[in-house]
């Protein structure tokens, strides 16, 4: 895994190089751990920074907090490592000033710095010597490696097992949070089973660390809603989503299902069946030399066709984080290529009724890979 993290740094350094960026300061947690395989718990959700410092001709620095030392020196592949403690000195400021004040042109996240990092390197030079290298990362990240995509194949292995638990813990007379219980379950063996075969680390940790989206009854149509203490009955449609909760050796990936308790009513069935139409229409279209928004015109046209309202994206690329780009929406023009892993929806909200069924694929030379299964035809989805 050395090498790996070793040829993105490189890759980072010559389009930093093409840029004329002397110093680039990473501050998002994924981004980090993208580029050193370095992860903390921490970070800005309690007030503690960390930043790692490329520079274009010299050794980089991960500047932590002294609390994940330890972990940082286990984990991050980098040249040096500096922790600071709360409360001494100038704190994760320290070292800073000297790492950029021969710097021309430095580049920062400009859409996910910390508002305390920005004010901070603000207030040492004149902001017209920062730039939003973003765009970098965010196209380095598209193409995945042989070894994320791995992972991402792994990945929807513990979320086949999550739907399938999921599915089994539906029945009537039970709370939803009894099923956010035994995905949760499922996916942690699944994910323990996987990382002791395949992975020789130990620091990754195998559970589940999201709430479940789940939504049941009346329910159905807040979208995002957690698993809750509502009981669910017989006709109650049941909706699954693990778009948060599969997250597995940090690769995430979108994957949705919509159930019913033994019967459900016709006109909630011709809503499921114009979102599943929707995304075998997006699905018909999905592979490399294709725009991205070319598979979201494919999706919206069913469900426009449908007679129901014009819909959000139909999907997102996923992998260290929830969302990466491009997206398949309008106005994407992105072309897809291999290596690249998306989420793909079909999805039709109504006023009282909303059906969603998604999965994950990976671009091929030929197509697509699909990496999520579970049935979905009306006949299987009916419990």
């Amino acid at each position: 895994m050395t090498s790996l993290y070793q040829a993105r740094l490189a890759d980072l350094k010559d389009r930093m190089c093409d840029r004329e960026i002397d110093t680039a300061l990473v501050t998002d947690d994924d981004n980090i751990y993208y580029l050193t395989g370095y992860y903390d718990y921490l970070h800005m959700d309690f007030g503690r920074p960390t930043i790692f410092v490329v520079h274009q001709h010299g050794p980089s620095l991960l500047i932590t907090p002294q609390i994940d030392e330890n972990s940082a020196r286990s984990l991050a592949h980098c040249d040096e490592i500096f922790s600071w403690n709360d409360g001494m000195g100038d704190e994760w400021r320290e070292k800073l000033p000297n790492l950029i004040k021969l710097s021309k042109k430095i580049g920062i996240e400009a859409d996910r710095i910390p508002q305390i990092v920005l004010s901070y390197l603000s207030s040492l030079n004149s902001t017209e010597k920062f730039v939003n290298f973003s765009e970098i990362l965010e196209e380095m990240r598209m193409i995945k490696s042989p070894e994320e995509l791995q992972v991402a194949r792994h990945a929807g292995q513990v979320a086949n097992a999550m739907m399938k638990a999921g599915r089994e813990a539906i029945i009537d007379g039970r709370p939803e949070f009894e099923v956010a219980i035994a995905t949760s379950a499922a996916g942690t063996r699944s994910a323990a089973e996987l990382l002791e075969k395949q992975y020789p680390s130990t620091d990754m940790s195998p559970n589940t660390h999201f709430l479940q989206i789940m939504a049941s009854g009346e329910d159905i149509v807040k979208t995002h809603h957690r698993a809750s203490t509502r009981i669910m009955r017989n006709g109650d449609p049941v909706f699954l989503c693990f778009c948060g909760m599969t997250n597995f050796y940090k690769f995430k990936l979108g994957f949705d299902r919509t159930f019913w308790i033994n019967s459900a009513k016709p006109e909630q069935i011709k809503v499921y069946e114009t979102a599943l139409s929707s995304q075998e229409a997006a699905l018909s279209v999905l592979g490399p030399g294709v725009k991205a928004e070319q598979v979201h015109e494919a999706y919206s046209e069913v469900i426009k066709d449908a007679g129901y309202d014009y819909p959000f994206r139909c999907g997102r690329a996923t992998g260290y984080s929830f969302l990466e780009k491009p997206f398949l929406i309008k106005g994407d023009k992105t072309i897809l290529r291999p290596g690249m892993v998306f989420a793909v929806d079909g999805s039709v909200l109504t006023n009282d009724f909303r059906a969603q069924v998604g999965d994950s694929f990976i671009i091929t030379e030929t197509g697509y890979e699909q990496i999520t299964y579970h049935p979905k035809t009306v006949d299987e989805i009916i419990i």
